[in-house]
């Protein structure tokens, strides 16, 4: 009988709704359409592909290695935000989008991981670093590549040092970031006492010299790991400038001498 009233009542030339929504209505105990089902209705006639039902994506399974790495990147994130005693092992475990004992198996625990953060980025700055003092070049030019490799880590590794500054201040000598300059000093030296013998002077001064000079660039780092002005080539211009010129023989206008 509700077809009859409803055909009695339309006009022949009245437009009929689309026949693809027919099945989509509800209808109430009054015999109307829902406010509800009508909207419904009508987004999915102006955007189908928007309002069509979607199926749960795929999760992408890790390898071991893959996961690692993965972990090591959050952890070194949530590390230099928080320190290690600000982050838990539950934020890890929701940032990486597995459980707990994933991060146990592969570290053991927090400070595990924490730990491997560490050791990665001491292994980086320190390999950045050697390269730039193993090639062949004037002892200023070498430097200058030093210190530029310094700066570029910071530039391109922030997270990773402010890490190493948390985990190792140079005035806590058992830190990694002093046992890094620790050896950047050793190198450091070699190349002044050579510099030194080669110009008269005692070559044993090279060991104190090359403590002033790292310490000096290393300190130049953490005040550029925040202040990031004058740009990296510009602060290593001005330290070499220091460093080579002293006080009595600055340069107005320093200008770097390597390429890279």
């Amino acid at each position: 009988m509700l077809r009859d009233l409803t055909t009695r009542n339309q006009s022949p030339d009245a437009p009929q709704p689309p026949s693809n929504t027919r099945s989509c209505g509800h209808l109430g105990h009054d015999g109307h359409v829902s406010k509800r089902t009508e909207f419904l209705r009508t987004a999915a006639i102006i955007n189908p592909v928007e309002h069509a039902p979607t199926a749960p994506a795929a999760r992408v399974r890790m390898t071991g290695q893959q996961r690692k790495s993965q972990l090591i990147g959050i952890g070194r994130a949530l590390f230099a935000a928080r320190g290690l005693d600000g982050t838990t092992i539950e934020e890890i475990a929701a940032a990486a989008g597995v459980s707990k004992p994933v991060i146990y198996e592969h570290f053991g625990s927090k400070e595990g991981l924490y730990r491997q953060v560490v050791e990665t980025e001491f292994r980086i700055l320190l390999d950045s670093i050697t390269e730039a003092l193993s090639t062949e070049a004037k002892p200023r030019v070498l430097v200058e590549r030093a210190a530029l490799a310094l700066l570029g880590y910071i530039e391109d590794r922030t997270d990773g040092f402010r890490i190493l500054m948390r985990d190792a201040p140079p005035s806590q000598p058992e830190g990694a970031f002093s046992t890094l300059l620790s050896h950047v000093t050793a190198r450091v030296e070699h190349l002044l006492s050579d510099e030194f013998a080669r110009r008269g002077f005692s070559a044993a001064d090279g060991a104190m010299y090359a403590q002033m000079l790292v310490g000096m660039v290393a300190m130049t780092g953490q005040w550029w790991l925040d202040s990031r002005q004058p740009d990296k080539r510009a602060v290593a211009a001005h330290l070499v400038n220091l460093a080579w010129n002293g006080l009595t023989g600055l340069q107005k206008e320093p200008e770097l001498r390597s390429d890279s």
